[in-house]
């Protein structure tokens, strides 16, 4: 346990520098993303407290809204006045606002800027889950909630070291108090076994790549957008596009012939989808050539004209 023995130079200077980077006043790192999402939703909410979760969550902050003892209120996606009634009419002393950044589903950004300002106004704190930001949204790639100029206090960012930075683990980035207070209270880091040496210096020098080499997040992002102009979908805010189809058989068949044709890609379908519809998910990254992404876009586009999956597209 990190409270017993288990918190290394290796781990404070992490923390140190993420708090820096993303314009807050400390971290505390975490085994997983999971376990950052988890930790500070059960650390921060109880029986006096509203929990107001827009309705494409990940799983862990879910999961942590089951057993915070918070009333829960799930608003419509991307939906600032629904955020702002619950908020309004709530008769619990303390809220909490639950969103991602880049939404693992679909790709798209959070208002967050008119979140903030909701917050604020009523007096709530505000989670954001950067797991599919950092490293690829932002001019930087240290986020959007740093890019956008809303770090500070009454606001708190977990991310994820395991996606764009390569590594594992996670963290919650926020204010000194906050941070004191998950590091007391918060079961997932308490009982935990502290992240791995090894895995925390990689996240730090995944750090010094991204810092050192800010182009990367460009060519991620004319990566996805190449992918999504291929499979004729809206572009994305982050690495991940996704593209409907109309059923988990068909989207499982589209995976298969693009695996045969030496192209990766996952395959999202209920009931891990939150309106139940099934997905194709392709991921951008840094390191894909030009004739690797051509490959790979002649290959979405041969395999989506293909009449069998061509209707079978959710347009």
């Amino acid at each position: 346990s990190r409270l017993v023995s288990g918190t290394l130079r290796l781990h404070e200077s992490l923390e140190q520098r993420l708090g820096e980077l993303l314009g807050q006043e400390a971290a505390v790192v975490t085994s997983t993303g999971y376990h950052a999402n988890l930790a500070t939703v059960t650390a921060l909410a109880d029986e006096g407290t509203l929990v107001v979760s827009d309705a494409h969550v990940h799983a862990s902050l879910i999961d942590g809204c089951r057993l915070s003892r918070g009333a829960v209120v799930v608003v419509p996606h991307r939906d600032v006045a629904a955020v702002d009634d619950a908020l309004r009419t709530r008769s619990q002393p303390r809220a909490l606002v639950l969103t991602e950044s880049v939404f693992s589903v679909l790709g798209d950004a959070a208002p967050l800027v008119d979140l903030a300002q909701t917050c604020r106004r009523h007096d709530a704190t505000l989670l954001v889950d950067e797991a599919h930001a950092l490293g690829v949204a932002g001019r930087v790639g240290l986020g959007l909630v740093a890019d956008l100029g809303i770090a500070g206090p009454g606001v708190v960012v977990t991310v994820t070291l395991s996606k764009a930075l390569g590594s594992q683990g996670g963290a919650v980035v926020a204010s000194r108090a906050v941070v004191d207070h998950l590091v007391n209270t918060a079961r997932p880091f308490i009982f935990d076994t502290g992240l791995a040496p090894a895995a925390t210096a990689a996240a730090q020098a995944a750090l010094d790549v991204l810092l050192a080499e800010p182009e990367r997040v460009g060519r991620v992002r004319r990566g996805a957008d190449q992918l999504a102009g291929a499979c004729e979908v809206a572009a994305t805010a982050g690495a991940i596009v996704p593209v409907p189809m109309l059923s988990p058989g068909a989207a499982v068949a589209a995976q298969r012939r693009l695996h045969e044709q030496g192209v990766l890609v996952g395959c999202f379908r209920p009931p891990s989808v939150p309106d139940r519809v099934s997905r194709l998910r392709l991921t951008a990254n840094a390191t894909l050539t030009k004739p690797a992404l051509t490959h790979a876009t002649r290959a979405l586009q041969q395999t989506l004209a293909r009449p069998d999956l061509e209707t079978s597209r959710l347009r």
